[in-house]
């Protein structure tokens, strides 16, 4: 396997790499630190403290990542969030009002729906990203709000417990994308 651009060709290797062999990807071993000025080795964290890597150097395929750690954060969740989250507002609103004639919770279903589809619109736009976050964090800030009274006035586990519970999950999911979008 071959790119159609580069010189390299790189083969995945067939047995799995030792913990040593990732080791070297992330920390350098001596041959793939840079070279002085002198033409020696280069000491580790000289300079602005990175490992640089000789230009045109390929690392192997299995650098690309480290076992066992996740590539993605949890800000990467937040616009998949606000839709689920949204529709599920959206049809417990209607499930109650079906079931019950309850007009609040289907207010409450539709206005969760309403601000969920927006958020969702505006973290599709990487300027608007952060305002998406805002507005997410908001509502489930809100949200939260309304199912801990419910819990508290009924005492009912059902169904206030569970959607409080996701309301906190989604409101873990928007203050770690907010925080990565405006730090």
């Amino acid at each position: 396997m071959s790119a159609s651009s580069s010189a390299f060709s790189l083969a995945l290797p067939t047995a799995a790499p030792s913990r040593a062999a990732y080791r070297r990807c992330f920390t350098g071993s001596p041959s793939t630190r840079p070279l002085s000025s002198s033409g020696s080795i280069a000491p580790r964290n000289q300079g602005l403290g990175l490992n640089l890597r000789l230009i045109g150097q390929a690392r192997p395929a299995y650098c690309s990542r480290r076992p066992g750690r996740f590539r993605s954060q949890l800000a990467d969740f937040a616009p998949p969030a606000s839709a689920v989250y949204g529709t599920l507002l959206l049809s417990g609103g209607l499930f109650a009002y079906l079931r019950s004639g309850s007009k609040g919770s289907l207010a409450g279903g539709l206005t969760g729906a309403a601000l969920m589809a927006a958020a969702y619109y505006l973290m599709q736009s990487p300027e608007m990203k952060a305002a998406g976050d805002a507005l997410g964090f908001g509502s489930a800030i809100l949200f939260c709000s309304v199912f801990g009274i419910r819990l508290v006035a009924t005492r009912k586990l059902t169904p206030a417990g569970p959607l409080l519970g996701l309301s906190l999950a989604v409101l873990a999911v928007f203050v770690s994308a907010y925080f990565q979008d405006t730090v």
